[in-house]
This record gives structure tokens, C-alpha cells and sequence, in this order.
């Protein structure tokens, strides 16, 4: 018997905008002892629509039996992962660090190279906002570890497929009746 290999992927959920949906999602990966790594929700350009992004890992069974439970739940309308060379993700952090008047033109500068913001500051600290892909934030925040990190935010990934091909349009979806997204 060979064994698989844990991989990572990203879904992409369309699911009605109700109460409890979201909690009803993580409920059954919490149920199933599927691991969530990333989560992030959040209206579509139709009001009734949420999009879900989920990252998560396991093996190809595990894959195959989340997108298989998730698409039996009432309330999800489409799901399909979002491959990466076919999908771009982005997240965003937010990160308060500690930078005297000594240290804020460095951290300034680091934040410069990743092309990162300054939100916010005060005379003890500076608030800096990252986005990218997870490893660019990554790579921000190892970099500015050598100094305090007061506080952390991370929204989770958002990601949608390039281009026209597996785009799933609101008016296509059945009420209550996941939709087959693949290509005939």
C-alpha cells in the first residue's frame, strides 16, 4: 500500500448569504478532523452570495471527502479548488511593532522593500500593512521580528482563478443545489 503525501490546497465556496453558514462549513471540518489553516469570507458583487476561502491540508482522500461533505451542505452553491498556477491569493496583515524615533526610519525602510504601508503611528510604535501572497507576508514578518511585533492581524487567504474559464456565475446557481463548475 503506498502512502500519500499531505498537500496543501485552496477551495473556493459560494454559498448563500444566511445566518450560520459559515459555522455550519467549519463545523463539519471540525466534526471530520479536517484541519483549517486559512479562512476568509465575505460578500460577493451579489448580496445573497457569500465567497469562502478555506486553505487545508491532508492527503488526496482527505481532499477528495471535503469537497464531496462541503458540496452536500445545504446552503453551498458551487465549490472547486483554486489550483495555483490557474488562481491568484492574496492576504493582508496587519503588523504594530515597536520603533522608537531611533529605529522608525529602518522599519520604514523594510516595510518599503515589500512594498508595505504605514497605517498608523505613534511616538512608540508604527503600524505597517502587508499585502501578498502567504509567503510574502511570511517573509515580511521573520524579517521584522528582529524588532517587537506588539500586536498581529492576519486576514487569511482570498483567492479567485485567472481569467474567464472556471468563473461560476451568480444567475447559474441553483437555490440550495451545488453546480458542477467543471468544463463540459
Amino acid at each position: 500500500m503506498s502512502e500519500t503525501m499531505k498537500q496543501t490546497k485552496v477551495f473556493q465556496i459560494l454559498v448563500d448569504n444566511n445566518s450560520g453558514v459559515l459555522s455550519r462549513i467549519a463545523g463539519l471540518f471540525s466534526r471530520r478532523g479536517y484541519n483549517i489553516e486559512s479562512i476568509s469570507a465575505g460578500v460577493t458583487g451579489d448580496p445573497r452570495i457569500t465567497r469562502i476561502t478555506i486553505v487545508t491540508s491532508g492527503d488526496d482522500d482527505i481532499m477528495e471527502q471535503i469537497e464531496k461533505q462541503v458540496s452536500k451542505l445545504i446552503d453551498v452553491r458551487d465549490i472547486h479548488e483554486l489550483k495555483p498556477e490557474e488562481s491568484v491569493y492574496r492576504e493582508l496583515a496587519m503588523i504594530k511593532v515597536r520603533a522608537d524615533a531611533s529605529q522608525r526610519e529602518n522599519v520604514i525602510a523594510l516595510a518599503g522593500i515589500f512594498r508595505g504601508n504605514i497605517i498608523d503611528v505613534s511616538p512608540e510604535s508604527l503600524m505597517i500593512e502587508i499585502t501578498g501572497n502567504s509567503g510574502k507576508v511570511d517573509a515580511f514578518i521573520r524579517l521584522i521580528s528582529g524588532y517587537e511585533i506588539l500586536e498581529l492581524a492576519r486576514t487569511g487567504v482570498a483567492g479567485l482563478g485567472r481569467g474567464t474559464k472556471n468563473v461560476v456565475y451568480v444567475n447559474d446557481l441553483r437555490l440550495g443545489a451545488g453546480v458542477d463548475s467543471s468544463p463540459a
